[in-house]
């Protein structure tokens, strides 16, 4: 997170920043204080019950790793998240690129349209999601006018695709505008002035130094993405559920706490294991670009 943090703000030029400490360390007290109580404690107390619960051991990892529905269930997390990442880059991209060559008022609609989502609960926004791809809504309306439908949208794996997408597109947009905009835009100039058509200055020369920003995008939107459990469950189906889904039924329908608490600490250990790789590449890109 550290590297991820020092190539994405552009006020660094790439340059580790220094730590915070001092007189204004203590500024992260109540932040640490609050961590703490609400997400240490309780990680802790499900990683705990997952070797005691109903019997000391592993046997609750042991049945997580011998279970094809486990299994399938994680892999099918991860696929759904970076589906779900590909989708929001591909449309959050070329948003945040407006973003940063249209004028100031129509960048303050744009941030408003970005921002909107979040004024709005994510049950309602699921809910209007139900409505609109359901057999008989108003996208299998508008496909089957132009000949492409009626499509089978809710219940299935597209369907949840479609609803994370719009519920963390902002997570995409936000960082990639927040790396766009640093990025002067005379090099884009120099070097079309230097023979490069445009598109060949673009994809060479800006797509390069936005590359930051796609990746603090990409893997805010993949991690937040492997714990979503409202959106899967209402456009989901019981046969395609995440496993976020199966902690809840393990947890809530079955009381095997163990149980549960094994998927999340199996999660968790996924996602820590994912953003270490990021670590990597990205000190690599950093470490090659300081080189050149």
């Amino acid at each position: 997170m550290t590297a991820l943090m020092d190539i994405t703000s552009p006020a660094t030029g790439g340059r580790p920043r220094k730590g915070v400490g001092g007189r204004w360390g203590w500024l992260l007290l109540p932040a640490v204080a609050l961590l703490a109580v609400l997400f240490l404690v309780p990680l802790g107390l499900m990683a705990w019950r997952s070797i005691t619960e109903p019997t000391p051991g592993a046997g609750n990892y042991s049945w997580f790793f011998t279970s094809d529905v486990a299994l399938a269930t994680l892999i099918r997390t991860l696929a759904v998240g970076a589906v779900v990442t590909l989708v929001t880059l591909v449309f959050s991209y070329p948003y945040a690129y407006l973003m940063t060559v249209v004028g100031a008022r129509a960048r303050i609609w744009l941030t408003l349209l970005v921002l909107l989502p979040f004024w709005t609960s994510l049950m309602v926004r699921t809910f209007a999601w139900v409505v609109l791809l359901q057999d008989n809504g108003v996208v299998n309306q508008l496909l089957g006018t132009v000949g492409l439908g009626p499509l089978q949208l809710i219940r299935t794996t597209t369907g949840v695709v479609i609803g994370m997408s719009q519920v963390l597109m902002p997570f995409m947009v936000l960082p990639l505008y927040a790396v766009m905009s640093g990025i002067d835009r005379r090099l884009l100039d120099a070097a079309q002035g230097m023979g490069a058509r445009p598109a060949t200055a673009f994809l060479r020369v800006f797509v390069p130094l936005s590359l930051p920003g796609v990746g603090a995008g990409a893997l805010t939107v993949f991690i937040t993405s492997l714990g979503f459990y409202i959106t899967p469950a209402l456009l989901g189906s019981p046969d395609q559920a995440l496993i976020s889904q199966q902690i809840f039924t393990q947890v809530n329908g079955l009381l095997a706490w163990g149980r549960g608490g094994a998927m999340g600490v199996v999660l968790l250990a996924v996602t820590l294991v994912l953003l270490g790789l990021v670590g990597i590449v990205l000190r690599f890109t950093r470490t090659r670009g300081g080189a050149r």
